[in-house]
């Protein structure tokens, strides 16, 4: 990858990670409820999981591409589209409510991997938010699978960051989301419009 495309890549990922989803909740309340350091297994399990639907997706962009020379455009546009509703669905999302359940209360380090795990891939929106982010950073003339190690690697190295950032400051966050969650999901999905606006016409 290109110095800047990767760069750009970072930025994005480092927005997403920050963005609320089943796996950031389940790290806060984890550490909310388990500590951080127990926390770091559940996000090693998502971090896992995120790493697999990734390589799924590149999979599926690969065998497109060897289909059509032209299709990653078009991937890039329907991408970018995608992305816009994504962030008027998050536009609109209510609060965040973070209430921990009866299922928490095992903390044995299996269980906190298998949670983290089970929590990223059991998503199929996750599988298809990857099929149209990949493609805007992907250069079809560059090798694919290299792409995908730096890909999974720097997705996999960020949200591991940000999800033990989260549970190491869980009970000064928790409060804070669930008091101007709105706001947040706002901020957070005019983040994804532009983006899905802005990236499919980057070269």
């Amino acid at each position: 990858m290109h110095l800047h495309t990767w760069l750009i890549y970072l930025v994005a990922v480092t927005g997403l990670s920050l963005t609320p989803g089943p796996n950031s909740l389940l790290a806060l309340t984890h550490g909310a409820l388990h500590g951080h350091r127990k926390t770091l297994f559940t996000v090693y399990g998502g971090a896992l999981g995120f790493v697999s639907l990734i390589a799924l997706s590149m999979l599926g962009i690969g065998a497109l591409l060897q289909t059509s020379a032209h299709a990653l455009i078009a991937l890039k546009w329907v991408g970018g589209a995608y992305l816009i509703w994504l962030g008027f669905q998050l536009w609109r999302a209510p609060p965040l409510q973070l209430h921990p359940d009866a299922r928490m209360v095992d903390t044995r380090r299996t269980t906190l991997f298998r949670q983290g795990l089970l929590a990223a891939i059991s998503n199929p929106k996750v599988l298809l938010f990857y099929g149209a982010f990949l493609p805007q950073f992907i250069d079809p003339h560059a090798d694919l699978l290299l792409q995908f190690v730096i890909m999974a690697a720097t997705f996999a190295v960020v949200e591991c960051a940000v999800e033990y950032l989260l549970a190491r400051l869980a009970h000064r966050i928790r409060p804070i989301l669930e008091r101007t969650g709105r706001k947040f999901n706002r901020v957070c999905g005019g983040m994804f419009a532009v983006m899905g606006a802005a990236l499919p016409m980057t070269r």
